[in-house]
């Protein structure tokens, strides 16, 4: 994580201002008021896991406000999944309002307005998610806005555990397991998110995502099997394979094209991996579910334009470029 702000060695007349103008830069812009601008306070660090972006800020108490004339402007490729690390936040958007107490979560949307009010030493970070990733495991995500997540279900204890870690993870990895601990954090995230809507009011669109995430968590945790097909990944979930197609078909894709896709993704970080060199192509696919090498590597070229062994050796001269730079 590398501090970005703080109001360390700032005037305190300016201090608040110079906080505002950063956090309107690195979060989304807003409307804020502090409790007393004179004796304010704040830093705010940024980070980066894969596609998540990581921002850790503490301030002193203040409410800040995110209205219409601020979404005119804003972009819609993210979402805020904030965790409150000490201190509380009271947010409110859509109608939800929620107290985050240290530990808890929940799920803000800069496309709608918002208002927070902070308590004294508070301390939040963001995980700026991409839109269509979580989307893509757990469907339209509007009434999924402030919903409090507590650290009370195994699920979301372990969602909140890891995602306290994750600053201290940033950076500190290498590209290819940096971007699985991101999607990981990103499987955890939409898990809690589904079983929360399911908790608080059981409906359709509810139901559908926690179907998503549970087909995405049963392919992801059988991908090594080699056997693993559409009837299996809908037995474990409990629903028809009809049934599981059609909800995945509103994220233009199948339990077999996912199977695929999840294989090939898996296929492809082993092969750019340094620490898997040792590896050749077909270890590589075996061990990811394939069966036939011929359909391996057809498959490969078609997702990623080039043939796993041709991936493999351009994976390993950059390696050995990056190691060469290290070492000067």
């Amino acid at each position: 994580m590398k501090t970005v702000f703080s109001t360390n060695h700032v005037h305190a007349r300016d201090k608040f201002d110079f906080w505002h103008s950063v956090a309107c830069k690195n979060l989304v812009d807003h409307n804020s008021l502090p409790e007393c601008r004179l004796t304010f306070d704040a830093q705010i660090e940024t980070g980066y896991l894969g596609n998540v972006e990581l921002v850790l800020f503490h301030n002193s108490p203040m409410q800040v406000s995110h209205t219409g004339r601020h979404i005119a402007h804003a972009k819609s490729d993210h979402v805020f999944v904030c965790r409150q690390v000490a201190g509380v936040i009271f947010l409110e958007q859509d109608t939800r309002k929620a107290a985050l107490e240290a530990g808890d979560m929940a799920l803000l949307d800069p496309l709608l307005p918002y208002e927070g009010n902070f308590s004294a030493d508070s301390e939040t970070l963001v995980l700026k998610v991409p839109r269509r990733e979580l989307e893509a495991r757990v469907g339209k995500t509007r009434d999924m806005v402030v919903r409090l997540i507590k650290p009370v279900r195994v699920e979301d204890r372990l969602m909140s555990s890891l995602s306290a870690m994750l600053p201290s993870l940033a950076g500190k990895m290498d590209t290819i397991s940096e971007e699985m601990v991101g999607n990981h954090a990103l499987d955890l995230i939409a898990v809690s998110l589904a079983k929360t809507m399911e908790a608080d009011r059981p409906r359709v669109s509810s139901a559908k995502a926690l179907v998503l995430s549970n087909v995405r968590s049963v392919i992801e945790v059988r991908l090594r099997d080699p056997t693993l097909d559409a009837q299996a990944v809908a037995d474990a979930v409990g629903v028809s394979v009809r049934y599981a197609n059609a909800v995945l078909a509103d994220h233009d894709t199948s339990i077999m094209r996912l199977i695929q896709a999840r294989r090939l993704a898996r296929c492809r970080y082993a092969l750019e991996d340094p620490n898997q060199a040792h590896r050749t192509v077909s270890e590589v696919a075996y061990g990811w579910g394939f069966s036939d090498m011929t359909h391996f590597g057809r498959r490969f070229k078609k997702a990623y334009g080039i043939l796993p062994s041709e991936y493999q050796i351009i994976a390993r001269r950059a390696a050995r470029r990056t190691r060469g730079i290290d070492r000067q």
